[in-house]
């Protein structure tokens, strides 16, 4: 006879979970904050479009801005032409966060830290911080967030626990495991896009950013059916 599982080792039966929100119709963006200009190969949009796939696959409108082929100045004012420099592409970049139900912020690791880039972007995210909707709230109330990370080294946890606390700090709300990354063997080698690195099709990762996928959509469909965030003693007159 096959041996049985010993009672006291078999699962539960699952109970039943909650009936799955309707995600059709949502915004995602996605800020790649890769260091190479384009056409260059950016490993972490690799990563991202898997996420991509599986958002577009159920009816969510999907871009993604590669943020170094832009002109961004550096600081943390809303227009930095306001400020002094001639050129600044972020206000145009901001148009897109703000109709955008869902962002993403994906950065490579350097030196165990996020990129350049996506500090940049972090900063000139926290610009507009101070801006109120119509309830009171900072203007990113009522949108979710996530973060991709990949590279040759240690600190994916490191990133994305910087990135996503940045996020809920001006008003993002981050659902249960938003964040997934790869890194391959640390020090020079393969990164995720080349041949042989095992990266597309490694199960932890591949799981983690389905995961981070589907908890960003249904929180987001969740904000968007209540209307948003309550406006309940977080309003800056209160």
């Amino acid at each position: 006879m096959p041996p049985t599982t010993p009672p006291n080792r078999r699962s539960p039966p699952m109970p039943d979970t909650p009936a799955a929100p309707d995600v059709a119709g949502l915004r995602a963006l996605f800020l790649s904050c890769t260091l190479k200009r384009s056409p260059e190969v950016s490993n972490t949009e690799g990563l991202a479009a898997r996420s991509m796939d599986i958002m577009r696959d159920q009816g969510v409108e999907v871009e993604l801005v590669r943020v170094v082929d832009h002109d961004v100045a550096s600081g943390v004012q809303p227009d930095m032409t306001e400020h002094g420099w001639e050129v600044d592409d972020w206000p145009a970049i901001q148009e897109k966060v703000l109709a955008a139900d869902i962002l993403v912020v994906c950065s490579p690791i350097w030196l165990g830290e996020k990129s350049s880039i996506c500090t940049q972007v972090v900063e000139r995210l926290y610009a507009s911080s101070a801006e109120l909707n119509e309830w009171g709230q900072s203007v990113y109330y009522g949108r979710v967030g996530g973060c991709l990370v990949t590279g040759n080294e240690d600190g994916v946890k490191h990133v994305s626990m910087s990135v996503l606390y940045a996020l809920q700090h001006i008003g993002y709300t981050i659902p249960p495991q938003a964040d997934a990354g790869w890194i391959g063997e640390v020090g020079p080698g393969p990164s995720y896009l080349d041949e042989g690195s095992g990266g597309p099709e490694n199960d932890f990762t591949r799981r983690n950013t389905g995961f981070m996928t589907w908890n960003l959509l249904d929180l987001a469909s969740v904000l968007r059916a209540g209307g948003g965030f309550p406006a309940r003693g977080n309003r800056r007159d209160t």
